[in-house]
């Protein structure tokens, strides 16, 4: 296959190939700035919380909390088409066939940015349904559309960040978006505090601030990337109708998309159970599940890091260096969980008055009822999220939408059954969460030992050299 000239040497040192050097050494280096970054981007979300439930009140915190759970749904969808063509992109870096991957990038912004349009579209048409769906009791109601009508202008910014992201991460470059989110993180708190506090906007002002902060960091991080990596800009011979391309990369996005989108639809579901319990479950659940999130999140983006580790290999044909990789990432996740989880279960409740004022007790203890049960199980959730990178990367999307029927059906499914038993309440929302994670994990590896997924080699690998 003709190989065009790929990034210039200068630029080329900015960037991480993950196909030589150390495993464990490089993977570890790849993945801090995406665990730092995607803390980062928790803040938005956080930071709303932490002003909303310390200076508005448990309802609006339960608004905002009923919000965030939705636009992570439906930003899911936009992050797994972005995902999905990172995965791409990663393979076509680990070919060095620069041509294939300017090709890619052109059609596959095409596509995504159309989903982000239709999208936009979807939620502003359909928030009354959206709403009902949902549950929200009526005291909620104008708190949480108010909240959602301008955060819903974020869609777009969140696409443009995600999109660039995950094309810098393909190439080896996980720490620019970092600081793009970092600047953007800071700005976010900082219109938080402004808007709220001293302008009294109330949720809106919350909402205005996240808003912003996006915009911040999508339209940054496009404007840099094509300034920083020019030889990444499609040219007009690149800027083309390739249907055998387009399948590829709509075949891995999409059900990379459809993996995410029915993650996050399953704790949608369980959201709406959730809200059936009234406000101060509701408020207890904001809180508990930006703590949670917080506590996962490194992990979650140590899988996605894993995934570009693959991908570039799966290119370069170097199956010794995956089977390495998925040893040295299994030990490293499963270490990462048993410190952190230890940590939320000791700390469970001066964390919850992070969020919610001191005297709110009942609502502090059922969120640090979650937080035990969850926390305990972390390295359930940190294996599923490298089977769900390893499997994006060797281009079998299709498992990890399994993986994810598995966790979350099972999860809506108990969620809902064990809830109803009078004895059992909300604890059963909780229980069913690790159980999923663990059934998930199960088919996952029995899946990996009995199907010997090894890439097709393209060229000998010469390199086995361990972390």
């Amino acid at each position: 296959m003709k190989r065009s000239v790929g990034l210039s040497g200068a630029r080329m040192r900015k960037t991480q190939d993950l196909t030589v050097g150390s495993i464990t050494g490089n993977l570890l280096l790849f993945a801090l700035p995406l665990m730092a970054g995607n803390l980062l981007q928790q803040l938005y979300n956080v930071a709303d919380t932490w002003v909303v439930g310390r200076f508005l009140g448990a309802d609006a915190l339960a608004a905002v909390g009923s919000a965030y759970t939705l636009m992570v749904f439906l930003t899911s969808i936009l992050l797994g088409l972005c995902m999905g063509s990172g995965a791409d992109f990663a393979v076509q870096y680990g070919k060095r066939d620069f041509d294939r991957l300017k090709v890619g990038i052109f059609l596959s912004f095409v596509l995504i940015a159309a989903m982000t349009a239709v999208l936009c579209a979807i939620v502003y048409l359909g928030l009354d349904g959206i709403l009902w769906i949902l549950q929200i009791p009526d005291v909620i109601v104008p708190l949480i559309r108010a909240y959602l009508v301008i955060v819903f202008l974020g869609i777009p910014a969140t696409f443009l960040y995600n999109y660039f992201a995950n094309l810098l991460r393909a190439i080896g470059d996980s720490v620019t978006p970092l600081l793009f989110l970092a600047v953007s993180a800071v700005l976010n708190i900082v219109l938080d505090l402004f808007f709220v506090i001293t302008l009294d906007w109330g949720v809106g002002g919350a909402a205005g601030a996240t808003v912003l902060a996006q915009y911040v960091s999508g339209l940054g991080l496009a404007a840099f990337t094509v300034w920083r990596f020019p030889e990444l800009v499609p040219r007009r011979e690149h800027r083309k109708w390739d249907g055998r391309v387009l399948r590829e990369i709509a075949g891995l996005s999409g059900l990379t998309s459809v993996q995410q989108s029915v993650m996050n639809f399953g704790i949608l579901m369980v959201q709406g159970r959730v809200n059936s319990f009234g406000p101060s479950v509701m408020a207890a659940f904001a809180a508990a599940v930006k703590i949670d999130s917080f506590a996962y999140m490194p992990v979650q983006d140590f899988g996605n890091a894993f995934s570009t580790f693959v991908a570039q290999n799966f290119g370069a044909g170097k199956a010794d260096r995956i089977r390495g990789g998925i040893r040295s990432a299994a030990a490293c996740a499963a270490a990462f969980c048993v410190v952190v989880g230890g940590a939320v279960c000791v700390f469970a409740r001066p964390l919850m008055t992070i969020f919610v004022d001191p005297a709110e007790t009942e609502i502090i203890a059922i969120g640090v009822q979650y937080l035990h049960i969850e926390a305990a199980f972390y390295c359930g959730i940190g294996i599923l999220f490298l089977l769900y990178g390893y499997y994006r990367a060797v281009g079998k999307p299709g498992m990890s939408v399994v993986l994810t029927v598995i966790s979350l059906g099972t999860r809506v499914a108990l969620a809902y059954a064990l809830s109803a038993i009078p004895q059992i309440g909300v604890i059963g929302i909780w229980v069913s969460v690790p159980i999923g994670w663990a059934l998930a994990d199960l088919a996952g590896i029995v899946y990996l030992f009995c199907r010997s997924e090894r890439p097709k080699t393209v060229r000998v690998d010469t390199d086995n050299t361990q972390g």
